[in-house]
């Protein structure tokens, strides 16, 4: 296991001029070509899922739910790694079973919130050798019906973009607006999505706008908009949601069912 010491908050005026300066020593535009980094806090408590201790470790079928996650992850031959971020003294990934595909490192150096958890594993990627330009995939734990062609995706889109984005689904539903346990307005929901991970953006201007907008942002993407940039949204799937409450799980799992009875099938 890796051990990484979490990262000190940078002073505000620090964190501001980070997030509108290059970082000092990143390489210039004749670099060599930018790896991708997987990166997945794992450190959550789950406490809204129902769950018997946090909800990733939870089984699905025949292995944990961040398994599930970690397969498609290290499916994506483009990652050189995948980063995971656990909390200080949490064993599971010592008796974990070996994956295939890109390499996995695990930090015990989970913060308090998702956002510390992400900036500290952001420090620990670049303790890996990564790079302030490489691009880095940040994506939830719970979210196990990722599949690789969905990161696939992500980085086709992504590439290229001078910010970076995320997947993201346009809302399906009607919107409501409630006031006091009633509709008080029915809202357009034409340019309204919602957001799921991966989100891709460059390693530096990450870690930067997240020292900039600290622990309030719930994704890489806001912690991007808070610094005046706007994230590319990158069509995903309705199947790639966040196992957030208990009814979550038997739909997870009849999802994965499916799957491999298809798999089998073809």
């Amino acid at each position: 296991m890796n051990h990484t010491q979490p990262i000190s908050p940078a002073p505000p005026e620090t964190a501001a001029s980070l997030a509108r300066q290059p970082r000092a020593g990143a390489p210039g535009p004749a670099a060599a070509s930018p790896r991708l980094w997987g990166l997945v806090p794992c450190a959550g408590s789950g406490s809204r899922s129902g769950a018997m201790g946090p909800k990733q470790y939870t089984v699905l079928g025949a292995q944990a739910l961040v398994l599930h996650t970690l397969e498609a992850l290290t499916a994506v031959d483009r990652l050189a790694g995948v980063q995971v971020v656990v909390s200080e003294g949490d064993p599971f990934f010592d008796t974990a079973p070996p994956l295939a595909g890109a390499p996995v490192f695990v930090a015990d150096c989970g913060g308090s919130t998702r956002a510390g958890s992400v900036l500290n594993g952001l420090s620990a990627l670049l303790e890996q050798g990564a790079q302030p330009l490489d691009w880095v995939l940040v994506h939830d734990a719970a979210r196990c019906l990722i599949t690789a062609a969905d990161v696939q995706r992500l980085i086709d889109a992504c590439q290229d973009d001078p910010v970076g984005g995320l997947l993201a689904l346009k809302l399906p539903d009607t919107l409501k607006q409630e006031h006091g346990g009633r509709v008080a307005a029915t809202l357009d929901r034409s340019d309204k999505w919602l957001a799921q991970t991966p989100q891709m953006f460059r390693i530096g201007a990450l870690q930067a706008a997240y020292l900039a907008a600290g622990d309030a942002v719930t994704d890489e993407a806001s912690a991007l908009e808070f610094v005046g940039q706007h994230p590319k949204l990158v069509e995903g799937s309705a199947q790639n949601f966040k196992v957030t409450y208990p009814q979550d799980f038997a739909l997870a799992v009849a999802v994965l069912a499916a799957r491999a009875k298809s798999a089998q099938g073809a």
